[in-house]
């Protein structure tokens, strides 16, 4: 065949040479998209080659060589060779995949590391074997039973840049012979020139090192690009003598070599000497070595012959272990492998590495195996779990026997024995059958599952220890005899095992490192690369250690650490730098390989620990060694800080365990003896202080990580600021240097001097209390510069303890602090010891240097809980106000000097750990603020009347909002930067933004459009959750204009629309709108460019993307009022609502369609504590709490709705079911205890959280499981877009996850207290679906029913949907209420009625926000936080046709006006609360007049005419505010905890009988969401126009 590539290639591929060479276009931008395939298909016996022409050094990873059966004629290009599926072999790096999953981790070459000019081929067999070729060398087969129709693949991926085909024909005749003896299994290894076949004892080696200066023969010609050669070289000569780091190279790299010939079978000889053979022989070839049996002895010139047999080596003065004995005996022929002569349903395998019990559904027992001979002192016997059965009880049992298996009359299980014999069992161990240890370690045997490992090893002292998964359980028992086999006991569940014999590679270096120790002393010290050239740079880099974990190796000349085995181990991962870092300079690692199977990921730190010498654990933070705060260990573990193992920082920067692959983490000591941690080169800020000046770097590659790479560029990092701390007050580098004038509102950040036991992080905006449980105050910050005259500071409380009494106190000069530089204020242990220029806020009280000026302010600091927010602000005539989730809670004091700048001042005293800056902080009022723009600064010009738009908090990774949400920058990268609109845009309106800055050095440009992803429903942090780009994002459908390119989810519905995005420049503007006819339009510099999209959701937020060249806009356009008057007629909704809803309208409601059911069941393989019944329709729990999973048989098809219901609950556990889907066939799937040890194509939802894979990724989700009650119906969704949805009593709580993959099968685990469930086979439509008779109010005549008043006049709800009666919060309100002393008479005998709406409760009702009600519909909310007392409704009251026209209105009173209001069974005017009630004009012949601002200047005449109204709002969140519902203090009976509590009324309101007007409390930001100020408040003065609904409490 023709040494051509394909013309069809990867996206960045450019081909020349008549299609022989392939070159990556963009090698420094762009890693990947360089496939290209052979022209033709391969010939078998045909080796396809390239030579690799060019490398670059920016990533890591480098070509990638395969075949595929798929025809690139008609192939769409994946990114990379690993993304290839339908019959594809690729071999990248050490490792081969098949159609991108690893089938074979460690196969010849590493492809990483082969330099410019190297070759490497790719070969089809005639026997259908894959073959690989570096350099014309046979690398042995790859994988077997391949297709005869394949192309060569090679991908030009990271490093490697450009390739060119060198030939593509069958090797040459001496090509041949090396191919055939490789097949044939007999390829040999040289080792100093002595070949494998000969029986050269290991010990000529150690003479040779020991001798090296003696010798007279030459150094081989070397290249020099390879530093560590495979073989040692034939000959020295003295004047060319090998160092003893370089000889500690050669040593190393030999003696792995041999090892890993011996472990693929290539090797095995008898090095120990112990073969009876002359071992004083040189052999073949070996004109200089001097060799021998013999000791070797670093003092001593006597190294002649040994004694032959024992394989004794000395290698110290003083004697001590000889070479065999330190390999552990793994240098014979005598491989471990399990006895010929077995239990009588054993059969051995793979040469007797594989045992399998036959009949294993049949039989339990008769399955015992031993080893083959005795264990040798100090070595491991490890066995991998292959298969398990689910049938039986018990497991495996693995431990040791003194009796010889050939002598041996085996029993039916190794418990009968009775003599000689130690097992473990369980999670104990047995001693001659009878137990001596019920728990010897927290694992248990019969909770393993296949793929597990398990080991024990016989110490030299006697004492035996038991491995799981590598983790060593301690010794389980003191002394055993010197001799004994190892046994294992196939028992049970357990069919089959297998012996791993790759668990000591690390080991067997490490014995290595040992020797060359003794050789050399100073061997552990950095030491110069084997090469030709001196670099005289080399000694001073920064490389990792050759001293690693057992499951760790190092590669690429040290840069690269990695784990080979990482799916199948998770820890002893550690690695250390080479040499201690010097001060200030930064150790950073790029996280290169991620693997999903395990929780947990990189940690990072420092060590005072030599690493020669350090016996490394299993992961750093198990290394407890060091006695001081000057000595030991110091590592970043998830967001917290430990030192010696102990945890010092609670919540410390960036959470590691989110990383991903491509990210970067590092560590630096600064001077003054800090150390500080940096993410993506972003200062997190100090972690801990006085480190010793000597420490190494430590990484320890643990669970999710599995490779990492020491980046030596460190320019991008930015420099850590100079700080001289003395005295309590700590300067932290994270956040900016005080300024006096800042620059922008959004330059707020607390400053670098703060309290001792503060820290400040995430780039100066969060602070936090470290050893929060152990100290309590000393942890005063201040902003870094001072406030400006109406600007706001305002922090959220983001952490809190129950530790301590009292809460934070806050407070600053314009908002309350002090007038006190930071530079000049000694930090006391609180604030309120300053005693001048200080006003502070503690509790209630207001105090003015330390003394209480005022008490009962109207907020109260110690109510707050996690997530409030507090703000402080002084405004231009020196009052002092403080916000209490953006509302202002009045003056605070008045006075504060006008010619002093101010700094806000937040004490993190008490039970408050946590707060950060909000994005709300800057200027209230621009009329105040004095401000200085700046270039990042963009002013708003909005064009139209109304309030600006802004954009909401959550957005792109690499967005920064700017100017109160105005403005968005796009600060690193060219993508990461969607941003939508705060609000949905309503019918018409037009968004609109302006670009302010591009960067010409990107391709693309801005896009733009309409989603129907809700922002608030995304997850707390969606930095990393978001698409890169905006035509990727699939969680809803999206509409958008790229360039000129209209596309719905991606796909392009439409070419060369309008002007093309990609031509606007600063300056131009873009805007999107929803028009009344469900259209989107685009409009560029205020022209409409027509309709771009039909059939649009209503429900949409604006949405655009700062791509490529545009990297900075800021919004010009503003909200458009909305007619009070122009409210559309009510829409279908749910039929399942609570409050008046069932019959109302929910706002945004919209109307799917039913899909067709397959009828599902459950699957009859399921956990061993399940039983079916009822046509497997339902599943009960017969025994304990866990062991209790099933799914379903039937894959779940898209869009259609799986649901059950929970049928019986046991309070006798704790927590309750969890559900999810599974992405593989059930069938023959062992179920673990619980779903949250699903670890492969798992998705989970507990509690409130989603779980994937066993890793939390979304919290906050849907309502808490646990609190579901009897007869809650769950339901299970997969819609179109591959999305997962949970639904509750059928309503859609979101996307709960992504990607879920088909076919899927539903997955429920009946754990702790739900014990029995039953699948709904009713065709139960989706929110908003028909069936049966269910209907809602759309469907219902008017006279049916019109918000709950029908007869009754008090609504009933349906009995699926009362809230959960076990209830804490509906409990604490009914016995606040009980507490009242209220005649039983005024409310509902029925205790149904009433309705708690805290957040679980209305999540399992499935509540909408808001619903419409009354003729004409008005908007009205659900008071989500309180609880409702339904009321008798009074026999005289109306019931006519009129109330269904009435509205629904809220009303705060007091608890004093409570009884007289109830008494009156309606509001009355002066009577109900002295908040809510004031004096209105008489009503005039067009309606209310305007009330005056002081009623008393009206003559007498008018007084006398005037009539009291009432304040109603249609949320309360604007009557449930303190100064309409006062908060009173009780004690809770039960709990003798105090609360507090507020009151109100639900009531019905006739139309016409009030007046909407604006709200009265001067708030600036809105209120409720849904309302408008200006039409938040509702006025009436007609008595009758109003009835009592219901009475609400709200307890804190």
């Amino acid at each position: 065949m023709a040494a051509e590539l394909h013309p069809r290639s990867g996206k960045l591929i450019g081909l020349s040479n008549s299609n022989r060479t392939a070159q990556r276009n963009q090698p420094v931008q762009e890693f990947n998209h360089g496939l290209v395939l052979s022209r033709e298909p391969l010939r078998d016996r045909d080796v396809f080659t390239v030579r690799i022409d060019k490398k670059v050094n920016s990533w890591s990873g480098s070509v990638e060589i395969g075949v595929t059966a798929l025809d690139p004629a008609c192939l769409d290009f994946p990114s990379s060779a690993t993304g290839l599926k339908g019959g594809s072999w690729i071999v990248s790096g050490c490792s081969v995949l098949r159609d991108g999953r690893s089938v074979l981790e460690e196969y010849g070459r590493d492809l990483d590391q082969l330099a410019e000019g190297d070759r490497v081929g790719i070969q089809r067999s005639a026997r259908g074997e894959l073959h690989l070729w570096v350099n014309g060398h046979d690398c042995g087969a790859a994988a077997t039973g391949l297709p005869t129709r394949l192309w060569a693949v090679v991908d030009l991926y990271g490093k490697c840049t450009q390739v060119t085909v060198v030939s593509c024909e069958p090797p040459s005749s001496m090509e041949r012979d090396t191919e055939r003896e490789t097949v044939e299994g007999h390829e040999e290894v040289v080792v100093c020139g002595v070949r494998e076949g000969d029986t050269e004892d290991l010990t000529s080696v150690v003479n040779l090192a020991a001798a090296t200066n003696g010798t007279t023969e030459e150094v081989p010609e070397l290249p020099p690009i390879h530093n560590r050669p495979d073989k040692f070289p034939n000959n020295i000569e003295p004047e060319t003598a090998l160092t003893e780091h370089q000889l500690f190279d050669v040593f190393n790299n030999a003696i792995v070599s041999l090892y890993r010939s011996e472990d693929e079978g290539g090797g095995g000889r008898d090095l120990g000497g112990g073969t009876g053979t002359d071992s004083g022989t040189g052999g073949r070839g070996d004109r200089g070595s001097s060799s021998g049996g013999g000791a070797v002895n670093s003092n001593s010139s006597d190294s002649g012959a040994g004694t032959g047999n024992t394989g004794s080596t000395n290698i110290s003065p003083a004697g001590g272990a000889g070479l065999g004995a330190v390999t552990g005996g793994m240098m014979t022929n005598d491989a471990l492998l399990f006895h010929e002569k077995c239990g009588t349903l054993i059969k051995l395998s793979n040469n007797n590495k594989t045992a399998e019990r036959r009949r294993p559904l049949d039989e339990f027992n008769n399955g015992v195996v031993m080893t083959n001979r005795p264990l040798r002192h100090n070595e491991m016997f490890e066995i991998r779990i292959d298969k398990l059965v689910d049938k039986w009880s018990g497991s495996i049992e693995i431990g040791v026997t003194t009796h010889n298996p050939n002598n041996l009359d085996y029993p039916a299980t190794m418990t009968n024995l009775r003599s000689g014999t130690i097992m473990m069992s369980g999670c104990g161990i047995l001693t001659n059958g009878k137990g001596t240890r019920r728990e010897y370690c927290e694992f248990s045997l019969d909770e393993l599952q296949e793929g597990d490992h398990i080991g024990l090893m016989h110490k030299a002292s006697g004492a035996l220890h038991f491995y799981i998964n590598g983790i060593d359980q301690g010794v389980a028992a003191a002394q055993t005899p010197p001799m004994v086999y190892g046994v294992v006991d196939l028992y049970g569940m357990a069919v089959k095992v297998t012996i791993v014999h790759n668990h000591n590679h690390s080991d067997r270096l490490r014995r290595n490192n040992a020797i060359m120790r003794a050789l050399s002393p100073d061997v552990g010290r950095p030491r110069p690369a084997l090469s030709l050239t001196a670099d005289p740079d080399a000694t001073d880099r920064l490389l990792f250690h050759t001293n690693c974990g057992q499951k760790a190796a190092i590669i690429s000349e040290g840069r690269t650490a990695l784990r080979p085995h990482a799916t199948d181990d998770f820890n002893h991962g550690v690695v250390l730098s080479g040499r201690p870092l010097r001060s200030n300079e930064v150790f950073q690692v790029r996280i290169d390989k991620m693997v999903d199977k395990w929780a947990g990921s990189i940690e990072i730190g420092v060590t005072t620990h030599n690493p020669a010498y350090l016996q490394l654990p299993s992961t750093m933070t198990n290394l407890r060694s060091g006695n001081t705060n000057q000595s030991g260990t110091w590592m970043m573990t998830g967001n917290g800080v430990m030192h010696n193992g102990t945890t010092i920082l609670d919540e410390y920067g960036h959470n590691l365990d989110r990383l991903k692959a491509g990210d970067t983490v590092g560590v630096v000591r600064k001077e003054d003896g800090s150390l500080h941690f940096f993410v993506n080169g972003v200062a997190q800020g100090p972690a801990a202080w006085n480190i010793p000046p000597s420490v190494y770097a430590v990484v320890d590659l643990y669970g999710q990580a599995a490779q990492a790479t020491i980046m030596d560029d460190m320019a991008d990092l930015p420099p850590l600021p100079d700080d001289s701390s003395e005295g309590p007050t700590v300067m932290s580098p994270g956040s900016p240097c005080s300024v006096a004038g800042g620059n922008s509102a959004n330059d707020l950040r607390f400053h670098q001097l703060h309290g001792t036991n503060a820290v400040i992080t995430n780039g100066g905006r969060t602070a936090l209390r470290q050893n929060c449980r152990s100290e309590f105050n000393d942890a005063i910050v201040i902003s870094n510069r001072c406030l400006r005259d109406g600007e706001l500071f305002e922090i959220v409380i983001q952490k809190m303890v129950d530790r301590w009494s009292g809460s934070i106190e806050a407070g600053k000069i314009m908002a309350g602090v002090t007038s006190i530089r930071p530079e000049e204020l000694e930090f006391p242990n609180t604030m309120t010891d300053i005693d001048y220029d200080t006003w502070m806020l503690s509790g209630t009280a207001i105090m003015q240097d330390g003394n209480t000026m005022r008490n009962n302010y109207g907020c109260d600091l110690d109510s707050l809980t996690t997530g409030s927010r507090i703000g402080m602000m002084r405004s231009a005539t020196g009052d002092l106000h403080y916000y209490i989730n953006g509302v202002d809670q009045g003056v605070a004091c008045t006075g504060l000097p006008p010619d002093k700048e101010v700094y806000a001042v937040i004490d993190l005293y008490g039970q408050c750990v946590q707060v950060s800056i909000t994005s709300s902080s800057g200027p209230l009022d621009n009329s105040l603020c004095t401000s200085n723009i700046t270039e990042k600064s963009f002013p708003i010009h909005s064009p139209v009347a109304g309030v600006a738009h802004r954009l909401h908090s959550k957005h792109g990774k690499n967005v920064v909002l700017l100017g109160e949400g105005c403005q968005a920058v796009r600060v690193g990268g060219y993508a990461h930067g969607i941003v939508f609109s705060a609000k949905e845009l309503k019918t018409d309106e037009l968004f609109e933004v302006k670009i302010d800055e591009v960067d010409n050095q990107w391709s693309g440009s801005l896009h733009m459009g309409l989603t129907s992803l809700a922002p608030p429903e995304l997850p707390s942090c969606p930095m990393s959750g978001l698409s890169p780009s905006l035509t990727q994002l699939r969680a809803k459908v999206t509409w958008l204009l790229a360039g000129s390119e209209v596309r719905r989810n991606g796909v392009l519905q439409r070419q060369n629309y309008g002007a093309s995005l990609d031509r606007l420049t600063v300056g131009n503007r873009v805007g999107v709108k929803r028009c009344s006819d469900d259209t989107m339009h685009v409009l560029i510099d205020g022209e409409d460019m027509g309709t771009a999209a039909t059939a649009v959701a209503k429900n949409v937020y604006a949405v655009l993307d700062l791509y490529g060249r545009v990297t900075a806009v800021s919004i010009v356009s503003s909200s458009v009022l909305e007619d009070a008057e122009s409210i559309k007629a009510p829409s279908l909704s749910s039929d399942s609502c609570s409050d008046g809803e069932e019959d109302s309208t929910p706002v945004g409601s919209s109307k799917l369609a039913l899909v067709p059911n397959t009828v599902m069941a459950f699957l009859e393989n399921h956990g061993k504590n399940i039983q079916l019944s009822n046509q497997n329709l339902t599943a009960a729990r017969v025994s304990s709490y866990n062991q209790g999973l099933l799914v379903t048989a039937q894959p779940l098809p898209r869009q259609q709705l799986f649901q059950f219901q929970i049928d019986r609950l046991n309070p006798s556990w704790t927590s309750s079911l969890s559900l999810g889907v599974i992405g593989h066939s059930p069938d023959r799937l062992n179920f673990p205890s619980t779903a949250c040890c699903l670890k492969r194509s798992a998705w989970l939802l507990q509690r409130d959280s989603v779980f994937h894979n066993s890793l939390k990724i979304c919290e906050n989700y849907g309502p808490n499981l646990d609190t579901c009650p009897e007869g809650t119906v769950l339901g299970l969704l997969v819609d179109g877009n591959s999305c997962l949805h949970l639904h509750v009593n059928g309503m859609d709580q979101g996307v709960a996850a992504q990607d879920i993959p088909t076919p899927c099968y539903p997955l429920i685990d009946l754990y702790g207290q739900c014990e029995q469930v039953t699948i709904v086979t009713d065709n139960v439509p989706t929110v908003g679906g028909e069936s049966g008779e269910a209907r809602c109010q759309g469907d219902m005549e008017k006279a049916d029913m019109v918000d709950g008043i029908k007869e009754s006049v008090c609504w009933t709800p349906p009995p699926e949907v009362n809230p959960n009666k076990t209830c804490e919060y509906q409990a604490l309100c009914s016995r606040f209420k009980d507490l009242l002393t209220l005649p039983d008479g005024y409310f509902n005998e029925d205790a149904k009625y009433n309705l708690c709406y805290c957040e679980s409760c209305h999540k399992l009702r499935g509540d909408e926000s808001y619903y419409k009600r009354g003729e004409p519909p008005r908007d009205y909310a659900l008071p989500f936080g309180w609880c409702r007392f339904a009321l008798r409704i009074k026999a005289h009251c109306e019931v006519s046709s009129a109330f269904k026209k009435w509205h629904i209105a809220y009303h705060g009173t007091s608890v004093g006006a409570l009884r007289r209001t109830l008494d009156h069974a309606q509001l009355l005017s002066g009577t109900s609360s002295i908040f809510s009630v004031s004096p209105a004009k008489m009503e005039g012949p067009n309606g209310y007049s305007e009330p005056e601002e002081n009623s008393n200047s009206l003559p007498d005449r008018e007084r006398d005419k005037e009539v009291p109204r009432v304040q109603l709002s249609p949320t309360m969140r604007y009557s449930g505010l303190e100064m309409f519902a006062p908060k009173v203090q009780f004690r809770d009976p039960r709990s003798h905890c105090c609360h507090q509590a507020q009151v109100g009324f639900q009531v019905c309101v006739r139309p016409g009988s009030y007046k909407v007007g604006p709200q009265n409390l001067g708030a600036s930001e809105p209120l409720d969401p849904r309302f408008s100020n200006t039409e938040i408040e509702w006025i009436t003065k007609e008595q009758g126009g109003t009835l009592l609904y219901g009475l609400l409490i709200r307890v804190e």
